[in-house]
């Protein structure tokens, strides 16, 4: 993969003066995050809250990230799905700025449900939060359960680590682990679709990674300086432009569950699909434009 340009302070801070006069008026509205909920699903999510929560959402999807799906119609129309997609950031905004791509922009408007990690879901106000907007904690029952009722569900086989990655290492994917995804699809007869997302990497404030100084000043030599604590501004989504590009379904059904329990076969849809995602990734940043204006 080529070189990333440097940090583009520039860019931001004039990224910053257009938009956060928009955000701050939308976060007032954040009460409705704490309206009495309707019913919740058993894991916790409130159907209603994407509608009293449209103009906040609408802004952040459209005008402070301005996402572009590409070629979402790749997603199947119906039926059960498990998208594998590439991780950054420190928090999960990109289960959220998936779940609205195939809300908003699959022509069946389908619904997401992310899998998410411990570790993303430890905060407990953040653990909530997701819930109710359709994040489901990461394990093989609970994947399980949504795929055989036909659902869409993500996951992000590289974790909450991804997060940690030196800032120079942004968009090379670390190793997927042993595969769970696969297995999960397997059991199910549900199609991969790998998913790159390129935004999210820009979306948290680099200065808490390690090699963020070396970026910004052009001094390799400082590649290894340390990250600085951030605390409560961690939280504080930056306005990077993102895209997420879907690739080709890699189908399963014809496989057979028991498939499952062979490791070469896993281990060898593992590693399709993280080249997928990886080659997927290579694309999109080969057109990118700006990473915030």
């Amino acid at each position: 993969m080529g070189s990333h340009p440097s940090f583009p302070s520039a860019e931001l801070r004039r990224a910053f003066t257009h938009l956060l006069p928009g955000l701050a008026r939308r976060l007032l509205r954040l009460r409705s995050f704490l309206e009495p909920a309707g019913p919740l699903d058993e894991w916790g999510m409130d159907p209603s809250l994407p509608d009293r929560s449209f103009a906040l959402l609408d802004f952040l999807y459209g005008t402070w990230w301005r996402v572009e799906a590409r070629h979402v119609e790749r997603v199947p129309a119906r039926g059960a799905a498990v998208l594998v997609a590439n991780h950054g950031g420190a928090l999960p905004w990109d289960a959220l700025v998936l779940r609205l791509a195939l809300l908003r922009d699959h022509p069946g408007h389908r619904e997401l449900r992310p899998l998410l990690d411990a570790e993303a879901l430890r905060p407990p106000a953040l653990a909530r939060a997701a819930a109710r907007l359709g994040a489901v904690p990461a394990n093989p029952g609970n994947a399980g359960r949504l795929l055989s009722r036909g659902s869409l569900v993500a996951v992000f086989p590289e974790g909450s680590r991804a997060g940690e990655k030196p800032w120079s290492d942004r968009y090379r994917i670390q190793g997927f682990g042993r595969g769970g995804f696969v297995k999960v699809a397997l059991r199910a007869g549900a199609p991969i679709v790998p998913c790159a997302i390129v935004g999210g990497e820009e979306s948290s404030p680099p200065f808490a990674r390690s090699g963020w100084l070396g970026d910004l000043l052009g001094l390799p030599l400082l590649a290894l300086a340390p990250g600085l604590p951030l605390g409560p501004a961690a939280f504080l989504p930056l306005p990077s432009r993102w895209s997420i590009r879907f690739g080709e379904p890699i189908p399963t059904a014809g496989l057979g569950a028991g498939k499952a329990a062979d490791p070469e076969v896993v281990s060898a849809l593992a590693e399709r699909t993280r080249d997928a995602v990886q080659q997927l990734l290579e694309e999109e940043l080969s057109g990118r434009r700006s990473v915030y204006l």
